[in-house]
């Protein structure tokens, strides 16, 4: 049976534990807020924000924003990750590797569009970061290398065909054309649309891909 002091005795811890659920619950928002605010700039195209319009758009005060962050730098790490993590989805390609060739090409320019359309302006503030920030060079580093290997993987008949130096120029070529970098080029630089971007680089891997040992196009 529960006595009355022992149940006083109870009663503060309840109530500090509940205090403290509490207040990391607040923490995890206003987190969570930052992160949003951040990553809902970068799709403006603002991508150095400066701490004021983040804690603005977050609805914090400039002076509560690095309760929850050290610096600028782990900020943006955070907007990343997140930003990586919601993509995840967009990263699979649904297609046999025995498909015909410009099955399988078409499903891996589809998944590149919709990843591409994912990732959109953090694609570009992780570029813009990557060389003074070493976490983000390294995360981006394994992002094209899980890539790269998706098309090695995809492409697997034609790459062995070829023999493995051909091979091996034949993987890099399509990994460039089907990379964030070449559609950014195509998109802004080129300014292709859309359609015409997407028919560009399908035509690009199929060339790649048709090449034999010899170097003579497949008939």
């Amino acid at each position: 049976m529960t006595t009355p002091s022992s149940t006083a005795d109870v009663a503060p811890a309840v109530i500090a534990r509940a205090t403290e659920d509490g207040r990391r619950a607040r923490r995890d928002r206003n987190r969570d807020a930052v992160v949003d605010a951040m990553l809902e700039l970068y799709i403006e195209g603002n991508y150095v924000p400066s701490s004021d319009e983040i804690a603005v758009r977050a609805g914090l005060s400039p002076r509560s924003l690095f309760r929850y962050f050290d610096d600028l730098d782990d900020l943006v790490r955070a907007a990343i990750s997140r930003q990586h993590s919601r993509v995840r989805p967009a990263i699979d390609i649904d297609i046999a590797g025995d498909a015909p060739l410009a099955d399988r090409v078409a499903a891996l320019i589809r998944q590149r569009l919709g990843l591409f359309d994912a990732i959109s302006s953090v694609g570009v503030v992780s570029r813009l970061r990557e060389p003074f920030q070493p976490l983000i060079a390294a995360e981006l580093m394994r992002g094209r290398r899980f890539l790269r290997h998706q098309i090695e993987r995809l492409f697997a008949a034609e790459l062995t065909a070829a023999g493995a130096q051909r091979g091996a120029r034949m993987l890099a070529a399509a990994d460039v054309l089907c990379s964030f970098e070449s559609w950014q080029l195509l998109r802004n630089d080129q300014q292709l649309s859309r359609d015409d971007a997407a028919a560009t680089l399908n035509d690009g891997v199929m060339a790649v891909m048709q090449v034999t040992r010899e170097g003579e196009p497949q008939r």
